[in-house]
């Protein structure tokens, strides 16, 4: 798993030998050069490889190859966008502890836990592997990591703004205010009266993708207690963190329902079907009297 400023951009599936993009920066970056994209696949082949080496060395070393075990790694590198200073990071947990972890200064391995003793001396007698990635680290880190800032610095000046409704399932049901087709995610919605956020009987609903990338969410507001001479005080109000809010009314006529048809559909479908009853009717009299004045037995007669 990788993670760019605290969120998953990728995913190493290593069943299926493939990475995948989590972010839509990410699957551009994916798009704009497929060859360098392989390429990482290829290293992140190489690094399992080597990540099931050093578990399986790990065990050995600390005499823990029995039972079932958690052992996580955690390597990666900060760049300080102004002084362009890298600060580089590589240590093991161990069923949930820190057990040992990479001196970059010194190429070896360092810990505080007699447990990992043992592999601490083993690893720091393999000085090329050392090497390999201290380099990797403090040289090749960094080039993805500027690259990758690249593409997430660009869905940061992406704003999509959302469509919002109202929604209600019955008269009685509170008022959901739907936005859906945002992009990015950080974005906040609430319901508010007289300008002031309000809490009390609104539910927050998580946000949401949709199947473009965008995303999605609800709020409701109970209005069961709520006048109806008094919903005009009342507003969604939709904002992402830096752009101008998004108002809507709350207003009884720009809510959308599935409780009833509106009056014009209903009159229409009545008279629909009267107009096809009379026709029915009529073609079923015009048939009767056709049968009744044209239908005459037929006569036999026989020869000798």
């Amino acid at each position: 798993m990788e993670t760019v400023e605290g969120v998953m951009m990728g995913y190493f599936d290593s069943s299926m030998k493939t990475a995948e993009p989590r972010q839509d920066w990410a699957r551009e970056f994916m798009e704009d050069d497929p060859q360098r994209w392989e390429r990482h696949v290829q290293d992140c082949l190489h690094y399992k490889q080597l990540f099931k080496d050093e578990t399986e060395s790990f065990k050995q070393a600390s005499n823990q190859t029995d039972g079932v075990h958690i052992i996580l790694q955690i390597m990666g590198c900060d760049l300080d966008d102004e002084t362009e200073e890298v600060d580089c990071f590589r240590r093991f947990g161990y069923n949930g502890e820190d057990v040992i972890e990479f001196d970059m200064n010194t190429e070896t391995w360092i810990t505080s836990n007699p447990q990992a003793e043992p592999t601490k001396q083993d690893w720091n007698t393999k000085k090329a592997s050392n090497r390999f990635w201290k380099n990797m680290l403090s040289m090749i880190c960094p080039t993805w990591l500027k690259l990758y800032l690249t593409y997430w610095g660009r869905s940061m000046l992406r704003k999509d703004p959302p469509s919002v409704s109202l929604l209600q399932k019955t008269p009685s049901s509170a008022v959901s205010c739907h936005a859906t087709g945002f992009y990015p995610d950080r974005a906040l919605m609430f319901w508010s009266k007289d300008g002031e956020e309000i809490h009390e009987g609104v539910k927050h609903g998580e946000i949401l993708p949709n199947h473009d990338g965008t995303f999605q969410m609800t709020v409701d507001l109970n209005v069961s207690s709520v006048p109806e001479e008094d919903w005009r005080r009342y507003h969604c109000v939709f904002q992402f963190e830096d752009k101008n809010r998004i108002i809507t009314d709350l207003d009884k006529a720009a809510i959308r329902t599935n409780n009833k048809f509106p009056a014009g559909v209903v009159i229409g479908v009545v008279v629909g079907l009267l107009l096809l009853l009379l026709l029915l009717c009529m073609a079923a009299l015009l048939l009767w009297k056709k049968n009744k004045n044209g239908f005459r037995a037929a006569s036999t007669s026989e020869s000798s």
